[in-house]
């Protein structure tokens, strides 16, 4: 028998965004949770801490200003070309994407705006395809900086579990790592794991697995919210897709230690089935951090379409696989050239507008939500300061005025293997440099630089003037070697709409019900093979919130 403070209605098993959503909805409906996390209280809210708050909305009132028509049929027809729904699994993943677009359309921003989120009034263009209508990418800016960035998005639910474990609905137990369902009779009834040592190191940074005890817990029904597996790099190995190719010997981190797919794991053992797990999301403009917090620790750059982008040997990428088009497609295409890394060339002026770092802590104005920072960064002289901190610090970046010497020094950084040809690279340039003359051309990332001015907030802050990148006056030019991240998992357990967690043969399996990352953000695999981005921490927001409320209505 459990003492009573052994025994609740519901145990949330994960700390972030997706279990303090549920947990929050729980609570608001007067059932007593239980969260457990194998992280430190410093680390509560997860992954979505760290990354820079974007949301996907449709036919919002930012679109609108920006004169953007968007509109749900247009948003649900980029899902599906994007998604490539194609395997008998994918039922339940999409019914959840088209009640998750039916949610961007309709009432979530509302819900956000209530709850005191605010965004920035320019919605940005992630995952712009390049191809064909009916396939990959946005038709139009989507993405929904919130102010705040991610703390910001955290905020309010942060909030609200605090405010009941004031009251004493909720318990927070940190430190608490689970390693077994419990399974009574075919129902889910509780959880058993290890409690660690406590740790007091800074937010995301890796905490010690030493055990110093056990736990146990009963609940008539638990909530996995656990996140993915990008910090395990061996379990990504083992699921890497045959279609990419043999995996990365070496990648880097754009996710904490502690993401590390264990629960995924327990919950098979326990009876769940985990779906798609080869559909995942890893970004190919990695560069290592000069100050990491985490193992392997990665910034993503989010760029702007004029950097050239060359492969490891120094040839061109081919179009569409501009910056900011096509991830995947450009991850599929480096993994064939049998190298995996490759090179943004680009000028000062380009870096000054185009460049921006993810994550909450490279993004301090808007994370601070001072106008006034914004606007010095974004529209002083120079590069932002933690593009210039990189510039100045990073590992992968060279500035050079001459491009001979550029190259050279490309080529001591990589120990020469493989060896950019410094005339190859120089006529390739020359090549692109002679299209800028007029607003029109042959060359097709020239075309979508244009393209891409023609959206009023893409041309005053995000997308410089076309130039000749060997203009000294554009100078001086910048090198980037860029690596593999680890980021996304797109697949995961199989739920159905109430997030309940589905066996082998398609039946719920009693009392187990997962949201967030874990459940490839709803279904097993909301997203199919891509991502049309701000569309993560959404995933979260939506699975959490509907798992809430199934768990509140079933209990």
């Amino acid at each position: 028998m459990s003492a009573p403070e052994d025994r609740t209605d519901v145990i949330v098993v994960g700390g972030g965004l997706a279990g303090l959503v549920a947990t929050a909805e729980l609570a608001d409906a007067g059932r007593r949770v239980v969260v457990v996390d194998q992280e430190p209280e410093q680390s509560l809210g997860g992954q979505a801490f760290w990354s820079l708050g974007g949301l996907m909305f449709v036919d919002s009132p930012e679109q609108r200003r920006m004169r953007i028509r968007d509109s749900r049929e247009l948003a649900w027809a980029d899902w599906l070309g994007t998604a490539g729904f194609d395997r008998p699994e994918d039922a339940w993943p999409r019914k959840w994407a088209e009640a998750y677009v039916d949610f961007a359309a309709g009432e979530k921003r509302p819900w956000l705006h209530a709850q005191g989120m605010r965004w920035i009034p320019n919605p940005g263009w992630p995952e712009r395809g390049g191809s064909h209508a009916d396939g990959h990418g946005n038709s139009v800016p989507r993405f929904h900086v919130t102010w705040g960035t991610g703390p910001g998005v955290l905020e309010p639910f942060v909030r609200r579990v605090r405010e009941h474990v004031a009251a004493g609905r909720v318990q927070l137990r940190f430190r608490h790592r689970v390693t077994e369902l419990v399974v009574s009779d075919g129902t889910v009834t509780g959880v058993r794991g290890e409690v660690l040592v406590p740790s007091a190191v800074v937010r995301g940074a890796e905490s010690s697995r030493e055990v110093v005890g056990a736990f146990a817990v009963d609940a008539s029904a638990v909530l996995v919210t656990s996140g993915g597996i990008g910090g395990n790099h061996e379990l990504v190995r083992r699921n890497w897709p045959a279609r990419l190719g043999t995996a990365p010997t070496s990648m880097l981190s754009g996710v904490p230690h502690h993401v590390d797919g264990l629960m995924q794991q327990v919950a098979c053992r326990a009876g769940g089935q985990q779906i798609n797990e080869d559909r995942m999301w890893h970004y190919v403009e990695g560069i290592q951090n000069w100050d990491p917090i985490w193992p392997m620790h990665a910034i993503r750059i989010i760029p702007g379409p004029s950097s050239m982008w060359f492969d490891a040997t120094g040839r061109r990428l081919p179009g569409p696989l501009y910056p900011g088009f096509d991830t995947l497609a450009t991850l599929d295409h480096i993994m064939g050239t049998g190298y995996e890394h490759t090179w943004f060339v680009l000028t000062e002026k380009i870096i000054e507008k185009e460049f921006a770092l993810s994550g909450s802590e490279q993004n301090p104005d808007t994370t601070a939500k001072s106008i006034r920072a914004v606007l010095k960064d974004r529209l002083g002289s120079g590069p932002p300061a933690p593009v210039q901190a990189f510039k100045d610090h990073g590992a992968d970046f060279i500035v050079e005025r001459d491009l001979g010497r550029l190259v050279e020094r490309m080529n001591e950084l990589t120990g020469g293997e493989p060896r950019i040809d410094v005339e190859d690279l120089r006529a390739q340039i020359v090549a692109r440099d002679l299209q800028v003359a007029n607003a029109y051309g042959k060359d097709g990332q020239i075309a979508a630089i244009h393209e891409a001015r023609n959206y009023l907030a893409d041309k005053l802050t995000r997308v410089a003037s076309p130039h000749r990148i060997l203009d000294p006056d554009a100078g001086p030019l910048i090198a980037v070697r860029l690596h593999i991240l680890t980021r996304k998992s797109l697949g995961g357990l199989h739920t159905d709409l109430d997030a309940r967690v589905l066996q082998a043969d398609g039946t719920p399996l009693p009392g187990l019900y997962a949201a967030g990352e874990v459940a490839g953000f709803g279904g097993g695999g909301m997203h199919g093979y891509r991502a049309l981005e701000g569309t993560f921490l959404g995933g979260c927001l939506f699975s959490g919130r509907v798992a809430g409320r199934a768990i509140a209505g079933a209990l």
